[in-house]
């Protein structure tokens, strides 16, 4: 599966993005899908993940309750609604699918093998 995440943009901090990441294939709806983000000279870090229905969704403890990650499969689109940003939310930030069906609250990534170009973010104070 092919993946293209865009969306991003700059926001006051406070503010609020939706991220979309489009998938091309039509078997998006057997992928659990994920978001990461990589801040500049940081590792890239686990953002949220969701099952392949969307019925079940985890995400990292410095979004959750900010961050919400939904999909449309008739769309083969996953969204990342984040409100109430932060500074510390800039980043790049990318959506994987992985054809695994494993816990959704693991937190790696190794199991993602389908990886899009990635969108920036920028919060400002």
């Amino acid at each position: 599966v092919q993946l293209q995440a865009f969306g991003g943009g700059l926001v006051q901090a406070g503010g609020f993005l939706r991220l979309s990441c489009a998938a091309s294939g039509r078997t998006f709806s057997s992928y659990a899908m994920g978001w990461f983000r990589q801040a500049p000279g940081k590792e890239r870090e686990f953002v949220g993940r969701i099952s392949e229905s969307g019925g079940s969704t985890y995400y990292a403890d410095s979004v959750k309750g900010r961050f919400t990650i939904s999909r449309d499969n008739a769309k083969n689109t996953v969204y990342l609604q984040m409100n109430s940003l932060k500074p510390e939310d800039t980043a790049v930030y990318c959506c994987a699918a992985s054809p695994f069906s494993i816990a959704t609250t693991y937190t790696g990534e190794d199991d993602f093998g389908s990886w899009g170009q990635g969108t920036q973010v920028t919060v400002s104070s």
